[in-house]
């Protein structure tokens, strides 16, 4: 057979598309020599926050300090993350499937079935190797501020896994003023440096407390020479939604035109920016959603109060990022930090059953300490833009989320990229950054490998994406589940919000996922089908036997 001389040359211009940018971020020297050289790297999660709701991504809610470095960095259009926060944070932090390392479901809704088994620990377990443990041995100081949420026994707290320094909130989730409360009233966990906190200092709030403590830990140590990794964990703009007092007013009156006037408005400027194609698709209003007009004075009042609330606690968040950054200029660090802000999961639409101590009864104290604001499926649509449904879900509200790196190694700022990209591919592309291998073997033990890809050859500019049409990943939680190839994404949401069997969409078309095509094309549901069982045992998915978000087990 004589070889097509297209696809060889195609393949020739890719490998050495991949070969630069290797050569462009790997520090070919002997890092005893090259210490001063290699990148430090920061890593920004926020928590709840939808694609729709930042700036530079067709927000209206005033995000300057994250749209600069997108205006300097990499917009990811298509990159894509776990329905709920601790599998993707599992998966931040090892590069490994959240079944494989530890968080297969959430901790606190682990199914009957699942309890005991392999990859449902709820918490990072021993097959998986942290990777700010590998930076640390590698010479980097390694800091962490924030949510945790990846195991609550000291055994399994950030300092366990490598991080020198940290002022962490262990659990998923609480107040983000001094008082720890959590959802319920129960006290939360707190550390510092791998010891427990007994109170937070008066006027505590998380986003500038963990800032603040990023800054610090980077100063302490700024002067010894060693590059460093600090993983901001960010709380917000998780409920409840809570502000200093000269926040909470930020935003007064600009939601009094309602959820659909603001998802629609959000939707034309994502596809001006170029996030979304100009003829995107839209998922429809919830049926369990009333329309805006519906809503009696009273309604509309209370439901835009709060989406206020939401609103001043992003650009809050943004304000203290902003912080980081003038520190990271001002000290000459700024051009040798490779800088990667992403959120966990689409934006929450789900309603928690808050009890005592919070009291909601007055709306003028919502925002202040004691209160627990949501804000319901209607603004999580809003937050979702043109995607379906939100957290919990492996729609693409649900597992599309904004991604920006900027910084060192970044070419061409300002670009949007359409490149698939998961959550598993910023370890593999931080390694190769800070020129750091991934060990197949640690303690005699066998290591899970990388499964994602390193993002460098976009960043560098050098290919256009890191994955081709046969390439695939896939996703279960909660018995959700999907698998995306190429342009096509084959979907099982259960009742009542899916149909509960597979659905097909061509995402290149549909990306409001509101043209099932499994009828029309059975060979590629059933081809992907196929990779679905192939990921479930590569993976040990167990489908749970109760499900937090289905009418019935699946």
């Amino acid at each position: 057979m004589i070889p097509d001389i297209r696809h060889y040359r195609a393949t020739m211009r890719t490998a050495l598309g991949a070969l630069a940018a290797l050569l462009s971020w790997a520090v070919i020297t002997p890092p005893a020599a090259a210490q001063e050289r290699r990148p430090n790297i920061i890593v920004i999660v926020a928590d709840d926050a939808g694609i729709a709701d930042i700036g530079s991504f067709g927000s209206e809610i005033n995000t300057p300090n994250i749209d600069a470095l997108a205006s300097v960095g990499v917009r990811f259009t298509e990159f894509h993350v776990s329905p709920t926060c601790s599998p993707t944070r599992s998966m931040l932090l090892t590069g490994a499937d959240n079944h494989v390392a530890g968080l297969g479901n959430m901790a606190e809704m682990v199914a009957p079935n699942q309890r005991g088994r392999p990859g449902y620990e709820g918490h990072l377990n021993d097959r998986v190797v942290a990777i700010p443990l590998l930076l640390r041995e590698a010479g980097y100081n390694t800091y962490m501020a924030g949510k945790w949420h990846l195991g609550e026994e000291p055994a399994h707290w950030p300092a366990a896994r490598g991080f020198m320094r940290d002022l962490t909130l262990i659990p998923g989730g609480g107040s983000h003023f001094e008082d720890m409360w959590g959802v319920r009233g129960e006290r939360q966990l707190y550390t510092q440096n791998g010891k427990v906190l007994e109170t937070l200092p008066q006027g505590f709030h998380s986003s500038e407390n963990y800032t603040s403590a990023v800054i610090a830990n980077i100063e302490e140590s700024r002067r010894d020479g060693k590059p460093f990794f600090a993983y901001l964990a960010l709380q917000a703009p998780h409920d409840p939604f809570q502000l200093p007092a000269e926040w909470r007013d930020r935003y007064s009156g600009r939601y009094d035109q309602g959820y659909e006037a603001t998802r629609a408005s959000r939707i034309e400027r994502m596809k001006r920016l170029g996030i979304i194609r100009p003829q995107a698709t839209t998922s429809p209003r919830l049926a369990s959603v009333p329309a805006w007009e519906t809503l009696s004075p009273e309604e509309r009042r209370r439901s835009s109060r709060r989406m206020e609330l939401y609103a001043a606690m992003v650009e809050h968040m943004d304000s203290n990022i902003g912080r980081l950054i003038d520190y990271l200029k001002a000290n000459n660090l700024f051009d040798n930090t490779i800088i990667v802000f992403m959120s966990d999961n689409g934006p929450e639409g789900n309603l928690w059953d808050m009890q005592a101590p919070w009291d909601n009864s007055r709306v003028a104290d919502w925002g202040k300490p004691g209160t627990y604001i949501q804000y319901g499926p209607a603004w999580a649509q809003a937050g979702a833009g043109p995607f379906r449904i939100f957290k919990g879900f492996t729609t693409e509200g649900g597992i599309r989320a904004p991604l920006i790196i900027a910084g060192r190694g970044v070419s061409g700022g300002g670009r949007v990229s359409g490149a698939l990209a998961h959550v598993m591919d910023l370890p593999a592309t931080i390694l190769q950054a800070a020129n750091v291998p991934h060990p197949a073997q640690r303690d005699g033990k066998t290591v899970a490998p990388l499964q994602g890809r390193s993002l460098a050859p976009v960043l560098t500019n050098a290919q256009a994406a890191v994955r081709g049409p046969s390439d695939w990943i896939g996703w279960e939680l909660f018995g959700n589940r999907a698998i995306r190839q190429g342009k096509w994404k084959l979907l099982w949401i259960c009742q009542p919000l899916g149909p509960g069997q597979w659905q097909l969409f061509d995402l290149r078309a549909d990306p409001g996922e509101t043209n099932d095509r499994a009828a029309a094309e059975p060979r590629i549901r059933d081809r992907l089908i196929g990779l679905w069982n192939e990921y479930a045992r590569a993976n040990n998915v167990i489908l749970p036997d109760r499900s937090p978000v289905c009418a019935a087990a699946q």
